[in-house]
């Protein structure tokens, strides 16, 4: 079963919670669903270009020119 994590945004205090259950509430108002954490995903570099990374551009260049 997926748990969904809230954060009190009085006093930061988490609490987890299975997926669909109640809202959870903490100093006397609703807790809020804990935000993604931030990307860290490396910057891309030449040498990685093509590392496999499904992250690449949608036109990469190397369709000939229209006259």
């Amino acid at each position: 079963m997926s748990h969904q994590t809230y954060i009190c945004p009085s006093c930061n205090k988490e609490a987890t919670i299975p997926q669909g259950g109640p809202v959870p509430v903490c100093c006397g108002r609703p807790m809020v669903v804990e935000p993604l954490p931030a990307c860290t995903k490396a910057p891309a570099d030449p040498e990685m270009a093509r590392s496999g990374d499904a992250d690449e551009p949608c036109d990469d260049g190397t369709r000939p020119k229209k006259g």
